[in-house]
């Protein structure tokens, strides 16, 4: 598990294009919007089809779960592991 938060920071990093970042400055169970690492809604956007990308995960735009999804890395690793079965 530890390795899929791992891939997903890189990919946030990656992705973003997120300078002076690395994958050891992002807290796993830390906001990824707000005071956290301080993402914006078009940055959603940019991970969502990442992640669709990168792990073949399927996100419904009109989910209301997708704000749980998307709060941290951990959270974000476990929607991941359960899409992928």
């Amino acid at each position: 598990m530890a390795d899929m938060a791992e891939d997903i920071k890189r990919m946030i990093i990656e992705e973003l294009e997120l300078e002076d970042i690395t994958v050891a400055d992002i807290d796993t169970d830390a906001p990824l919007f707000g005071e956290g690492l301080g993402l914006d809604s078009i940055d959603a956007l940019e991970l969502g089809l990442a992640l669709q990308k990168r792990f073949g995960v399927k996100i419904d735009a009109n989910s209301e779960q997708n704000k749980e999804h998307f709060r941290s890395v951990a959270s974000l690793r476990d929607f991941v592991m359960a899409q992928q079965g």
